[in-house]
């Protein structure tokens, strides 16, 4: 296949309540979505979804929309015939910018899996079409807020609670928790907010609450770090920002520097590495789960058809499309069932909504 034009939209849609994490807080998501049209006439959607502001990643949705802009699309018309493999493997030689790479590779995955009139996750290698959902619960000022998330989550039926802690903002929630919901399925995120000699005492005591994992307590490069305080725990270390990469994974692999893998498309640069990376882990013995930003309906959808691959083994980060937004830019919304599951739906970009909520857009051709 061969892309003939290509139309990004940058979005602006309202969270329904700020995303706050150790690292910082946004009210509102801002997505460039990328919609193709290829020579066949065959319409693929992806979309790219970095954070607001600087907090999350080098990289922002003014950064991507300048690189989409100046670099990757000139870049694309000129390539031959391709598989989507072959296209992300060009995408590759960009080493930066993994968000817009995200982008373009989703739409075109999605063009191919309807030019060949195959769901999407049959192509990734998918065996199942319901995936478990899990609920990521942020920051909060009180205890009593926080226990009412929870609460809120668990009659939703979602199959595992995730909360985010910061030093000083630990021991006590999680001591909450258990207290008024006992041994339910649970995890922190610690958004490489400690350190392993500053806070070993902190560690030694959320060791204690039987946790299913503690997602990147340390510094995204702190490889040697974080195998030293994997060899201290019994709770599994889940590496989240340090898996950047593929070579970055192979350190962790071989460092030990954790027990579990958060792959997250848009940080690896699309689905193609993000398969690749899951696949490497499970032949390392080490399970995976798919995270989220979290993104729109778009890039949500097309990872929850990764995640039926069986290399991802624990619950998905990526919930029900009115946990975040009022609207989302999909038809039909993303729904968790009461068992806690997602099930694999014929997911589409709704144009009217898109529209409504672009605030730039620009067209190219071949």
């Amino acid at each position: 296949m061969r892309i003939r034009s290509v139309r990004l939209d940058r979005v602006v849609i309202p969270f329904l309540e700020p995303f706050r994490i150790a690292n910082g807080e946004v009210s509102k998501k801002e997505a460039i979505i990328v919609s193709i049209q290829t020579t066949d006439g065959v319409r693929g959607v992806g979309e790219a979804s970095p954070m607001g502001g600087s907090f999350y990643s080098d990289e922002t949705p003014d950064s991507t929309w300048k690189f989409l802009n100046e670099v990757l699309i000139p870049h694309v018309f000129t390539l031959p015939d391709y598989s989507p493999e072959q296209f992300a493997e060009y995408l590759n030689q960009f080493t930066h910018e993994p968000f817009a790479r995200a982008g373009l590779e989703g739409a075109v995955w999605e063009a191919y899996a309807h030019q060949i009139g195959s769901p999407l996750y049959a192509l990734l290698g998918g065996k199942r079409t319901d995936i478990p959902s899990g609920a990521a619960i942020g920051l909060f000022d009180t205890i009593d807020e926080l226990l009412s998330r929870v609460e809120k989550f668990l009659h939703f039926g979602y199959r595992r609670i995730k909360i985010k802690i910061q030093p000083g903002w630990d021991i006590e929630p999680l001591r909450a928790i258990r207290n008024r919901f006992g041994n339910i399925p649970l995890m922190v995120d610690a958004n490489a907010s400690y350190g392993i000699d500053r806070d070993v005492s902190i560690f030694n005591e959320i060791d204690q609450f039987g946790l299913m994992m503690i997602e990147q307590p340390l510094a995204k490069e702190s490889f040697e770090e974080s195998a030293e305080l994997q060899r201290r725990l019994q709770t599994p270390l889940c590496a989240d920002e340090s898996a950047y990469s593929f070579e970055a994974l192979e350190k962790i692999i071989e460092l030990r520097s954790a027990k579990i893998i958060n792959i997250k498309v848009q940080r690896v640069g699309g689905l193609y590495n993000a398969k690749r990376m899951a696949e490497r882990a499970m032949r390392a013995g080490m399970p995976c789960w798919l995270g989220t930003m979290p993104e729109l309906g778009i890039a949500s959808a097309q990872g929850l058809h990764l995640a039926s691959h069986p290399a991802f083994q624990y619950p998905t980060d990526i919930e029900a499309s009115d946990r975040w937004y009022r609207e989302d830019i999909i038809s039909p919304n993303i729904e968790v069932e009461p068992s806690g599951v997602i099930v694999l739906r014929n997911w589409g970009a709704d144009a009217a909504k898109i529209s409504r909520f672009s605030i730039e857009e620009k067209v190219f051709s071949a």
